[in-house]
């Protein structure tokens, strides 16, 4: 590890970069909302907007616990594959709903 590293600040940044992506999170799905309510509502739409908003509540969960433990400690444990999959497949799935409402 450099001696100009301090180690004490990267949980700080990593929680930044989680509040970060978790208010992109919510203009995808508000925009997502306003994209199946703009000009007709279809099934689709519908479903695809809700679909949005159940993906975008589930990684604010996991963004909040990842928080609270990055806050906890001052040497936080690596997050674990669960979570992380987790993560990655609502952020993958929210790309396709959005693709979905743009189509």
């Amino acid at each position: 590890m450099s001696p100009d590293r301090d180690p004490g600040l990267q949980p700080e940044r990593t929680r930044l970069a989680w509040r970060r992506t978790t208010l992109s999170g919510t203009v995808v799905a508000v925009l997502a909302a306003k994209t199946a309510l703009h000009g007709g509502a279809t099934p689709v739409s519908v479903v695809a907007a809700a679909l949005s908003c159940v993906l975008w509540l589930t990684f604010l969960r996991i963004a909040h616990i990842r928080i609270r433990t990055l806050a906890a400690t001052p040497t936080p444990h690596t997050m674990t594959p669960p979570y992380a999959t987790a993560a990655a497949l609502c952020t993958a799935a929210l790309a396709l709903c959005g693709a979905l409402l743009v189509l």
